[in-house]
């Protein structure tokens, strides 16, 4: 399934639900703090992006409870990698507003398309060339408070990660990994986008605290708009990911 759809669901595990616990206590206290949030709040208030905001360690472990369970035991045999302190991703009630410096047409597609991206593509320089500068192996994401199906879930275009892997091969399958980082893959990679808005099933993705969810490196995927009147906490939906590096560059373009 996961080959096919590019995203696989993990149901509850008391293992994950214990990291899950450690994690949003440590959430709620790092979105009250003021550095944090004059750092990470974006959007006019929607968005605390918090990246690495997390203290998590190389294994994944926080304050002093281990990140293990099913999901990680399945991760290991595709990717052991070490992680990386882990994103808090808050989304408000409001999501989204246009982020700062951010033009008409990139909230509109924020709005329309969901900000629908590929991790590890940035943009580079006044001309914000895609240029792929973080070769990401997986991304891990693991909710820390229970809200509605319909407060600003990740959303991900199945099959998605088969077209990427696809484009982007063709275009650095005859150069070195080492010059990767140098390419600019914006023309190829927005084609390649428009093509999965054609074809491929926009699908938006649940889950409660315990329960966990993997999504391929090449997915589309995006944060969709907070519906009207869907229920959460005040504190937000926070999620927190992690998305370790792969340590062999040249599997990046690999489905």
């Amino acid at each position: 399934m996961f080959d096919h759809t590019g995203w696989k669901k993990f149901d509850y595990d008391r293992d994950i639900a214990n990291w899950v616990g450690a994690a949003h206590q440590l959430a709620c206290t790092i979105v009250a703090d003021s550095k944090m949030r004059a750092n990470w709040l974006q959007c006019e208030g929607t968005w605390f992006v918090g990246v690495d905001a997390l203290p998590s360690d190389e294994a994944g472990t926080l304050a002093e409870t281990p990140l293990k369970g099913r999901v990680m035991d399945w991760l290991s045999q595709i990717a052991a990698k070490p992680m990386h302190p882990a994103q808090l991703s808050v989304i408000y009630d409001g999501y989204p507003k246009p982020r700062k410096g951010e033009k008409d047409r990139a909230f509109n597609y924020r709005l329309k398309r969901d900000a629908a991206h590929v991790d590890g593509l940035l943009p580079v320089g006044e001309a914000r060339r895609r240029m792929l500068k973080e070769s990401h192996a997986y991304i891990l994401g693991l909710p820390l408070n229970s809200c509605a199906p319909d407060a600003s879930p990740l959303v991900i275009w199945e099959g998605s990660h088969i077209i990427m892997a696809e484009t982007f091969d063709k275009v650095l399958k005859d150069t070195s990994p080492q010059e990767w980082d140098t390419i600019n893959l914006t023309d190829v990679y927005q084609a390649a986008r428009r093509h999965v808005f054609e074809i491929c099933p926009r699908v938006t993705v649940h889950a409660e605290p315990g329960e966990a969810y993997v999504v391929h490196r090449l997915a589309l995927h995006g944060v969709a708009p907070w519906a009207n009147g869907a229920a959460a906490p005040k504190e937000g939906r926070m999620i927190a990911y992690l998305r370790p590096e792969l340590e062999d560059l040249s599997e990046w373009a690999e489905i």
